[in-house]
């Protein structure tokens, strides 16, 4: 197979606000504006606006739009706590394997 070249490699993802995306939904709820004249006024996909209000219906106004910052402290610290049980419980275990492997040799 052939390398696959991208056809812009310059162009990256756009990111939004949570801010900024609630304000789009609100507007195209207003319905004021049609959702193509609203997308290229605020500068994205009008297929976006549409994506973004079922994501708000689905999850409300909470939950919707989590981003991709850094967890919470409390998550962060639950992660680690669970890193260092899993190192732990591993190096028992293979204590436990090497100790199974010596006994047995020594019971032929």
């Amino acid at each position: 197979m052939g390398k696959v070249e991208k056809v812009n490699p310059e162009r990256r993802r756009q990111r939004y606000t949570r801010e900024f995306k609630l304000e789009a939904v609100r507007l195209l709820k207003r319905e004021q504006k049609s959702a193509t004249q609203l997308a290229l006024e605020l500068g994205v996909r009008r297929n976006s606006l549409y994506k973004w209000a079922e994501q708000l219906k689905d999850k409300g106004e909470g939950r919707a739009f989590p981003g991709s910052g850094a967890r919470p402290l409390a998550q962060r610290s639950e992660i680690e706590r669970l890193r260092r049980e899993l190192k732990r419980v591993t190096e028992e275990r293979d204590i436990l394997k090497k100790a199974q492997a010596y006994f047995a040799k020594g019971r032929r």
